[in-house]
């Protein structure tokens, strides 16, 4: 199991990864691990066990008065799950950002209202790989990977019954949006998510358990802390 980080309350803290940092003055290589899959697939409670810095990607959704925004087709219902509905420049510009300073500022997104209700500065320290999670980080697996800065990419899987549950008793607990429209948009995931897990895929997304997405994740941190260059302590 990974190492969880917790903090004095018992809840995962950022990693303080300054044994990581090199004591030149040359920059550590940070990269991201992309953390996809369905809405309700446990995307959010994996990525805080890893004790990794998590970016959240749903905060770059796009606000509800946006005229890009797509539709579900047959419907005035705003598609959420469509990739239309997200800012994908200003999510990988905020992961270049990370990668090169540690730092960037991020909208703070309201799900309920469908709108950006303030920005705050987001740290990473000096952890070389934190996690950006969210349902379209399989949409930047290949902009991330041709600027340099992807050290794995995963789309979790399961059952669709059991992301099903498991998304309504979520929505409905923060009031995300209204009854109607959590049942129709979770009984229309519920049927497409096979395919939304071969187009993840396709993407170039990992399909994985939670499990194997611990390992995978376990691994690339032990990875790029190799990749990470210490400056060799001077002889006596």
């Amino acid at each position: 199991m990974l190492d969880t980080n917790e903090g004095p309350e018992g809840s995962p803290a950022r990693v303080n990864a300054s044994h990581f940092c090199s004591v030149s003055s040359q920059p550590i290589p940070t990269r991201v691990v992309l953390l996809a899959g369905p809405s309700g697939s446990g995307k959010s409670s994996l990525a805080a066990r890893t004790g990794l810095p998590v970016l959240r990607l749903d905060d770059f959704y796009k606000e509800h008065d946006d005229p890009t925004l797509p539709r579900v087709p047959g419907s005035m219902d705003i598609d959420w799950d469509a990739a239309g509905s997200w800012d994908a420049d200003a999510a990988v510009a905020a992961i270049a950002e990370l990668c090169r300073t540690g730092r960037t500022d991020v909208p703070v997104y309201d799900i309920a209202s469908s709108s950006r209700t303030d920005h705050e500065t987001f740290r990473i320290e000096h952890s070389p790989l934190f996690v950006a999670e969210g349902i379209f980080a399989a949409d930047i697996v290949e902009r991330c990977r041709d600027l340099g800065l992807l050290a794995d990419a995963l789309c979790l899987r399961g059952r669709p019954s059991t992301t099903f549950r498991r998304r309504l008793a979520r929505d409905l607990r923060e009031g995300r949006k209204s009854v109607p429209f959590l049942l129709r948009r979770g009984w229309r995931l519920m049927r497409a998510e096979r395919h939304i897990v071969a187009r993840q895929t396709a993407l170039g997304a990992h399909p994985c358990g939670k499990d194997e997405a611990l390992g995978r994740l376990a691994a690339a941190r032990v990875g790029q802390r190799r990749r990470t260059p210490v400056e060799a302590p001077a002889p006596e």
